[in-house]
């Protein structure tokens, strides 16, 4: 065996941030049993996340390592996620601790069961192994649909997690059936082992073909892509809004992951300055060019129609986020690849501060309609409302904010590649998009109230989370170097 791939006990020196986390699982079951203050379980996973951290940053960049024989990965791109994933976890227990639905529910299961799928997330984003990628999206899966169905007496929420678990289990068994067919055409289920033997293949490319859409399917709902995002504006909309946030941002960070090593490692080979290609005779840059722009296309098109739900057009949003996301990997270039590290981070800025001010408004008035927004600015939401507009400018990618940053570097890695018709399609998809975060915004601070909205009051608690998010949209917005930088170092596969 290699020096550089570990067996079992090695491996669990580079293991540290899932040991805690596992821990952390186990931990708070057991506290909850013996704790009377419920709401000291959200403290607590709080404090243990900001560990997993401190972790996960402890165990620096390093050269690389192939963990467990061969299952998992520990390399700066998975180093890279796993401080996004804590991040999204970190900001969805702060939310959680502000949220009155979180405060009639069980805690203890919640806090855990948030903390588990976080574990199941970080798999994912180290997997290097057909069965651990299997494994890690199932335990993510099984985990959320618990979570976004947690409101016991809400039917509503009863209905997004139901949903939510046969979307889940159509697209599970879909790819799986497609990782038979790769493990049936290469003899192996390592990522590496399959870029191989499909690399010397000279048979008929088309059973990898239907091989690759079938675990395409189920890695696209994982990151709600166009055909496959039929359960995310149900589920957005039913679940406990922390939760929404968390699938939002979260899950689909972890899906992204997944899916790009799977693809750059186990599909494709490095060809040099910074370029890959396709192995086995399959060349999906046009299937997936018509993926990502009808993705971004019915997203935005979908949210445009959105009346009666903010949470519901958020859904919408992502959809559309997840099309301008997959323009970085149809190029299939470390620079397509630097800026979907970077656009992820930024995404998780702006649109998790876009549930938290949700939260917000839900907390004082029960409202999540954009009726119940009407005037915010004047009924004690001027922060909420400042925020709210922030962040909507940001997801449409209006400079000097951050995502007109990360979508500058996703149009670039698309126009050095020539793919001008691409590119242009995100520019009009995300003119298309100001119509309805405008709207919001407009909803906001020009339409008088009608009466019945209520008035809106920020706790400290909550107002510090959103004026953190606001300041860090803001702030990478001019200085998005450092993260760039970081983004530039988690673009390197650790292949031995």
């Amino acid at each position: 065996m290699s020096e550089l791939s570990l067996g079992n006990g090695a491996s669990l020196v580079y293991s540290l941030p899932e040991i805690v986390l596992g821990s952390a699982v186990v931990g708070l079951f057991l506290i909850d049993l013996v704790v009377a203050r419920k709401e000291l379980l959200g403290e607590i996973a709080f404090v243990m996340m900001a560990a997993v951290m401190f972790c996960t940053a402890l165990v620096a960049w390093p050269e690389g390592r192939a963990l467990f024989n061969r299952s998992m990965v520990v390399d700066g791109f998975a180093l890279y996620f796993k401080l996004l994933l804590s991040l999204a976890a970190v900001g969805t227990i702060w939310m959680s601790l502000g949220s009155r639905e979180v405060r009639t529910a069980n805690q203890g299961e919640y806090y855990a069961l948030l903390l588990a799928s976080t574990l199941g997330m970080f798999f994912m984003a180290s997997a290097t192994n057909l069965l651990m990628a299997y494994l890690s999206l199932e335990f993510v899966s099984l985990t959320s649909y618990v979570l976004s169905g947690y409101t016991r007496h809400s039917r509503r929420a009863g209905e997004a997690a139901l949903k939510y678990l046969i979307y889940g289990g159509v697209a599970s068994g879909t790819m799986i059936y497609g990782m038979s067919w790769i493990y049936g055409l290469t003899g192996s289920l390592d990522f590496q082992e399959i870029s191989t033997a499909l690399a010397q293949q000279t048979s008929d490319p088309l059973p990898l073909f239907v091989a690759l859409v079938l675990v395409t399917a189920g890695l696209g709902y994982k990151i709600a892509a166009f055909p496959f995002h039929m359960w995310a504006p149900d589920v957005y909309q039913g679940a406990p809004i922390p939760v929404t946030a968390f699938l939002a941002v979260g899950s689909k960070a972890a899906g992204f992951a997944l899916l790009i090593r799977f693809f750059y490692t186990g599909v494709a080979h490095a060809t040099g300055l910074g370029g890959w290609a396709y192995s086995g005779g399959v060349d999906w840059a046009e299937l997936v060019t018509v993926l990502c722009i009808l993705t971004m296309t019915f997203g935005n098109l979908a949210a445009l129609n959105q009346q009666a739900n903010v949470k519901r057009l958020l859904a919408y949003s992502s959809i559309a986020h997840a099309g301008y996301t997959l323009m970085g990997f149809v190029v299939l270039t470390d620079e397509g690849l630097r800026a979907m590290l970077f656009y992820l981070t930024i995404y998780y800025l702006m649109n998790l501060g876009a549930f938290v001010v949700v939260m917000v408004v839900s907390n004082s008035t029960g409202r999540e309609d954009l009726d119940g927004y009407r005037g915010l600015a004047w009924r004690g939401g001027a922060l909420p409302a400042v925020a709210m507009a922030i962040f909507m400018f940001s997801l449409t990618g209006l400079p000097p904010l951050a995502g007109f940053v990360g979508k500058f570097y996703l149009f670039a890695a698309v126009v050095q590649q020539k793919l001008y018709f691409l590119a242009l399609a995100g520019i009009a998809n995300s003119v298309v998009s100001l119509f309805y975060y405008a709207k919001v915004v407009r909803t906001m601070f020009l339409d008088q109230p009608v009466g019945g909205e209520g008035v809106v009051t920020v706790d400290a608690w909550n107002g510090a989370l959103l004026g953190l998010l606001t300041v860090a949209t803001v702030l990478l917005g001019v200085a998005w170097g450092p993260l760039f930088d970081l983004a530039d170092r988690s673009t390197h596969f650790f292949l031995g």
